[in-house]
């Protein structure tokens, strides 16, 4: 899959800890801002359990993980919109991302600096959001400077459109993102087709200090964010960069160790990686033989053929039928025979939708 997520927020948040953790990847990370300019671009195992669980029973050669992609994206300031630091470059990396991992600082700490001086989540929030509703504001305007003349021509395809901007304006100057005004069916897919920044899906990743971590909820800068993200129908990630910077220099052993030391039992890079998964409505379904257990990422609502394209297009031109399995059925089976007596294992056609959790060998004939 092609989806990725991009890590965002302002100069020395803990933006490229973080992401340095997730990928191991060596992004650049200093007390300054700007000294990430170019997106740093990482690919991340997706955690899940029931790869194991299907290891042990296929017992295949090898088991190879299903994989996300994030992008560290360099701090914007406030102005970014107007090209402010280096904020124009900043906003285009942004528009090729397909959902949004806001980091914001819930730390205190006077050897770290703060661009503005002060620790204030909701302000660093408000500043991010802020400059993504003054770039869209600035494409809708003048979008709507050349849907208007054909829509005071009675044209009706451009009459939609042009009360779409005039909706999106609105909620702009009261500086709300575009996700969060409503609009029919008909009209998101015009919403859709500007790919607007603030439409972008969103989840808030609150860095808290390494003291902090287990009890995240007397951080008053914590509950700040949880409230606001409240009002946004978005999820709060509660981690500490750099405890998690730590558990990624552990082996697997290693890290279990440590996180049951901490009395964790989930790495905030875990939780992270699973909820921005959840957040772009992908899900996994698996293969399964001797030579190899695999999972695979799909878009949630697509048909058996077009999960069969991820593995290669001549599946998809070649369908015939889905043998499936849930992963449920085949761990209580033990074994794809024993789902098969069991009456477990289904032969689906081109219309199928697949589940998370799928078991599949496709059938296909090129």
């Amino acid at each position: 899959m092609a989806l990725t997520a991009g890590i965002v927020g302002l100069p020395n948040v803990g933006k490229s800890t973080l992401f340095n953790a997730i990928t191991q990847a060596g992004a650049e990370s200093a007390n300054y801002p700007f000294c990430t300019i170019d997106p740093n671009v990482g690919i991340v195992d997706v955690p899940d359990s029931r790869l194991g669980k299907l290891t042990e029973l296929v017992k295949p050669k090898k088991t190879v993980p299903t994989a996300f992609e994030f992008t560290d994206i360099a701090g914007i300031v406030k102005g970014a919109s107007k090209g402010e630091g280096l904020g124009n470059q900043f906003l285009s990396h942004i528009r090729q991302v397909d959902a949004i991992c806001h980091v914001v600082r819930c730390f205190e700490d006077e050897n770290i600096t703060h661009v503005s001086g002060t620790v204030d989540p909701i302000s660093d929030i408000e500043t991010i959001n802020l400059e993504l509703i003054l770039a869209d504001l600035e494409t809708v305007t003048k979008r709507m400077q050349r849907v208007e003349k054909l829509a005071k021509q009675k044209n009706k395809e451009a009459a939609a459109e042009y009360d779409v901007l005039v909706k999106l304006t609105e909620a702009f100057e009261d500086e709300k993102p575009a996700r969060a005004v409503d609009f029919s069916e008909d009209q998101e897919k015009l919403v859709k087709g500007l790919h607007l920044l603030s439409n972008k899906p969103i989840l808030y990743v609150a860095n808290v200090g390494e003291d902090e971590l287990l009890e995240a909820d007397k951080n008053p800068h914590v509950g700040k964010v949880r409230e606001f993200a409240s009002s946004e129908q978005a999820e709060v990630i509660v981690i500490s960069a750099k405890v998690e910077s730590e558990i990624a220099e552990l082996d697997r052993e290693e890290k279990e160790m440590f996180l049951e030391e901490l009395g964790i039992a989930e790495s905030g890079l875990d939780q992270l990686i699973k909820a921005t998964y959840q957040l772009l409505g992908l899900a996994t379904y698996f293969t399964a033989g001797e030579q190899e257990v695999r999972a695979w990422t799909f878009t949630k609502g697509i048909k058996a053929p077009q999960a069969a394209a991820i593995i290669h297009t001549d599946f998809e031109r070649g369908f015939i039928r889905a043998e499936t399995v849930s992963y449920d059925d085949l761990v209580d089976g033990g074994t794809m025979a024993a789902a098969k007596e069991k009456g477990k294992v289904r032969l689906e056609g081109k219309e199928y939708l697949v589940q998370d959790g799928d078991v599949i060998h496709f059938r296909f004939n090129v």
